[in-house]
């Protein structure tokens, strides 16, 4: 395909995207409401912001974008190793999603938050001329043509971190020539596992290495300073604990019934619904049979005797894993599967849905052994009962704490790199 022809397509694609957002936002679509309403009048709006901000336009400054808010999880801890190690830097943090933006809007170590406006020729010159970077990090999946063009154009060094490829992806297609010029374009790029590597390699780039996922060292971070619940170990006392987390209908049509016949006199659960709506955590409590306790009312007393714990608060479920046993992980009979980073940062084996591919963890743990996919309730009831055995839990739960171990220090080998190379002279005190 010729590259001008390619690039009609994208721009056509990127028109066709914005119209369908449109019509979503006039059907009274929340999510695509807030995603005009954040870029509506931008220039202007990002114009008056930053002159405030930045009065002199002096100071080094660095752009870092995330699609969402799981993006954001693997950007955070650059985010805070460059204020570290660059206290006098300017960070500025764009976010394509309003999940991420609205709940990030207010992150203390960026000095500007914003949504990233359309790919667009105009947009990116504009965005790119007002905030002027000395260095440009994407997050894993964003490959925005126009941006990068720019970027190219003014010889502005643009990481790409934390980077996933997958074989069925345009860049390894034949059609693909146009789109895999882009991938030059960026300084280096830091992927997360070996597939992606060689994927690359196969391309005859060089410009890549090896880095593991920066979301390691972000939830290694939690882990290790996650809080004591007293209600919680009231709950738990001296009983093995399945975790439930972030759990969607279809995971609680298996779980529910697993746990209301099949779970141990001596287990408990944590049920962390993605969906904490009341009409939703009524519907759990109805189709289980076991005593059921929500967390925003429960004493420590009445959680003791029950066997099911229903969380209805976001916030508390990565500091929850270090009670359980074994990780239910929720989303995988739906767009995918949810962070399993988290339970693993404890060691426990994790089991999900069928909906795991695109996750490179995943696809590693299920190979090793630390993880397992399934399909119904009978699957399900079959691992549980693999995982009692003690010898074969304990290979399992090793398998995923050293999948913790192997990938840690992502965030410091990009570090590294920066500082090796003088991406930043200034900002510096």
């Amino acid at each position: 395909m010729p590259f001008k022809s390619a690039m009609l397509m994208y721009h056509l694609g990127i028109h066709f995207y914005i119209s369908m957002i449109r019509a979503a936002a006039f059907f009274g679509n929340r999510k695509a409401q807030s995603w005009l309403k954040g870029r509506q009048n931008w220039t202007q709006r990002y114009q008056y912001d930053w002159a405030h901000l930045n009065p002199e336009r002096q100071g080094t400054t660095v752009w870092i974008h995330c699609a969402s808010l799981g993006e954001f999880e693997q950007g955070r801890p650059i985010i805070e190793a460059l204020r570290t190690r660059y206290p006098a830097l300017k960070i500025v943090l764009s976010f394509f999603s309003p999940s991420g933006y609205d709940i990030r809007k207010k992150y203390e170590q960026a000095d500007y938050v914003c949504y990233l406006p359309a790919d667009s020729q105009v947009n990116a010159r504009a965005f790119v001329n007002l905030f002027q970077p000395d260095l440009v990090i994407f997050i894993k999946y964003e490959f925005w043509l126009y941006y990068l063009h720019v970027l190219h154009e003014q010889r502005i060094p643009t990481l790409l971190v934390s980077a996933v490829f997958r074989s069925q992806q345009i860049f390894f297609q034949p059609w693909g020539g146009p789109f895999r010029q882009i991938l030059p374009r960026f300084r280096h790029i830091f992927v997360q596992d070996p597939d992606s590597a060689q994927l690359l390699k196969k391309l005859g780039l060089s410009n890549y290495s090896l880095a593991g996922d920066t979301r390691v060292d972000r939830v290694a971070q939690i882990a290790k300073e996650t809080p004591a619940f007293p209600l919680i170990e009231a709950f738990a006392q001296n009983h093995h604990v399945l975790i439930g987390g972030s759990t969607w209908p279809p995971d609680e049509a298996i779980l529910l019934p697993f746990i209301n016949t099949q779970l141990p006199a001596d287990w408990k659960v944590i049920i962390a619904p993605h969906d904490i709506g009341a009409s939703h955590l009524q519907q759990i409590e109805k189709k289980l049979s076991k005593k059921v306790v929500r967390y925003s009312q429960a004493s420590e007393k009445s959680a003791a005797s029950a066997q099911v714990l229903l969380i209805d608060n976001i916030g508390m479920l990565a500091a929850l894993y270090r009670y359980g046993r074994i990780a239910y992980i929720g989303g995988g009979f739906g767009a995918g599967i949810h962070n399993t980073l988290e339970p693993v940062a404890f060691g426990l084996p994790v089991v999900f849905g069928p909906r795991y591919r695109k996750f490179a963890e995943a696809r590693y743990l299920v190979r090793a052994g630390g993880a397992f996919a399934i399909q119904n309730t009978t699957d399900l009831e079959a691992i549980f009962y693999q995982l009692a055995s003690q010898v074969f839990y304990d290979i399992a739960a090793s398998k995923a704490w050293n999948y913790m171990q192997y990938n840690r220090g992502a965030t410091h080998k990009i570090m590294d790199f920066v500082q090796q190379n003088e991406l930043l002279s200034g900002g510096v005190q």
